[in-house]
């Protein structure tokens, strides 16, 4: 079996293969680490790259399945962590000058997670400098989209994104505050699922907003995804916030059923009035649904009035709680800041309380109809980005109040579920074009807290049934 055979299999086909020893963990290893030596030169995905720790622990994992100790579906498999994840022993840099010399002294759970897994971390991913909603940020190079390097990768699992979609890992953690998991799976054509608040621990992760922070896979297929929520996701005595719900085996939801399922199409967040929506999102978005209807379920449009509301209440909350977690550094090293980052966060320090408070307020609303909703609905369907992936714009600062407003709008797609606190999942619904220079689009699906199960099981039938996850970026 070629390296590039096992680099571009799925994660969950490549531990299949592993696991019946018709490729080693090491050869495994090997076929990503010359990916990586390859394309990470012009992509920029990773900050640091762990090959002598990753090929000893791919000898273990090849030691421990020969002697019949099979871990599960993982095992072997190599996995990228985004830098703002503790890694023992091993920089840890939140893509910024501030924290270019920290190296934790214990794993983040998720870590230790998935080596518990038999997975093995091939490296740290690049970011947006401590997981700002912004491409250009990190202090160690932009990081370029796999579909067309002018594009943003979607942000701040900037390298997670760009990695998992080059084959560069076989699938990734991110972290996801107001959608940096769901955009870099949307920009980069990948599945990325947003968990329940509470169904992951965050011991060991820099945050941005304590109260809307996950950690979440990026992946290349829906039972990719699967199968590494399944390996990170439960309580942790370490983080008070998880919770004891029990963990369910998601690939065991993926049934190829959805007969008789209830899908929700939010009509403020897919109709004419949506904000800044355009055509071919919407087009991609609706034909989806109708899929869907093809497959058994129960398609209507539903009314959720606050969903376009819920950007700015996001950013609003998730601004001032990143800037609280460590006021010192802004007040202290302001000009060790990327421009934007620095610009952020002295904006969070002055947004004042009772602005705080509104947020606040109306993320409560915002829940409450969005969980109304899904007493009549088993999932809820709407775009994750208001269009493909955007040129990025290399030059500091913001150009103009359009500028800023529609980054505002936008938040809405993504930060409606942050609001709700239950998972959401962006998936692969098209392409702009069938020629070259294509696209991802991409279809948002979310659920009732706690109830991955059921999200998984909707977007693996309508990613078994379209050919959208077979296509692979140019690279």
């Amino acid at each position: 079996m070629t390296s590039r055979e096992l680099a571009f299999m799925s994660a969950t086909e490549l531990g299949r293969v592993l696991r019946d020893k018709e490729a080693s963990p090491v050869e495994a290893v090997e076929a990503y680490l010359e990916r990586i030596e390859q394309l990470n030169p012009s992509l920029n995905a990773y900050i640091t790259v762990l090959a002598d720790d990753a090929m000893a622990s791919a000898r273990q994992a090849e030691a421990e399945i020969a002697a019949g100790r099979h871990k599960g579906p993982l095992h072997g498999v190599p996995v990228g962590v985004k830098d703002q994840i503790h890694t023992e022993g091993i920089l840890t840099t939140d893509a910024s000058k501030i924290r270019a010399d920290f190296i934790p002294d214990r794993d983040a759970t998720v870590v230790a997670n998935l080596k518990r897994a038999g997975a093995v971390i091939l490296g740290k991913l690049n970011m947006t400098e401590f997981a700002m909603g912004d491409p250009i940020t990190s202090a160690f190079g932009v990081t370029r989209n796999p579909w067309d390097a002018s594009r943003s990768p979607g942000t701040s699992s900037t390298g997670s994104g760009a990695a998992t979609a080059a084959f560069m890992c076989a699938t990734s953690l991110g972290e996801d505050t107001g959608g940096s998991v769901r955009g870099p799976a949307a920009n980069c054509g990948l599945v990325g699922l947003r968990p329940s608040w509470g169904r992951v621990s965050r011991f060991g992760v820099d945050g941005a907003s304590w109260s809307l922070d996950t950690i979440g896979p990026i992946s290349r297929t829906v039972e990719d995804c699967a199968a590494t929520i399944g390996a990170i996701a439960g309580h942790d005595a370490n983080d008070p916030y998880t919770w004891e719900s029990p963990v369910p085996d998601y690939r065991e939801a993926l049934t190829g059923s959805i007969h008789g399922t209830r899908v929700g199409v939010v009509r403020e967040l897919t109709g004419p009035e949506a904000p800044g929506l355009d055509d071919q999102t919407r087009r991609a978005v609706l034909t989806a649904a109708e899929k869907l209807a093809e497959l058994g379920a129960e398609v209507e449009e539903v009314s959720i009035p606050l969903a376009a509301r819920a950007g700015v209440a996001s950013r609003v909350i998730s601004s001032v709680e990143r800037v609280s977690l460590r006021p010192d550094w802004i007040r202290d090293r302001p000009q060790d800041f990327h421009h934007n980052t620095r610009i952020a966060f002295m904006t969070g320090e002055v947004i004042p309380a009772q602005t705080y408070y509104k947020a606040q307020k109306l993320r409560t609303l915002i829940r409450r109809q969005a969980l109304e909703a899904l007493e009549r609905y088993d999932v809820l369907a709407m775009p994750t980005t208001s269009g493909p992936a955007a040129v990025m714009d290399l030059r500091p600062g913001i150009r103009s109040k359009k500028q800023a407003a529609h980054a505002l709008q936008e938040g809405a797609y993504r930060g409606f579920f942050s609001m709700v606190s239950g998972p959401a999942l962006s998936i692969c619904c098209g392409f702009t074009s069938e020629g070259e220079g294509a696209l991802p689009l991409a279809l948002q699906l979310a659920g009732r807290p706690f109830d991955e199960s059921t999200v998984l099981r909707v977007a693996h039938a309508y990613e078994q049934n379209t050919p959208w996850h077979n296509r692979r970026p140019p690279v």
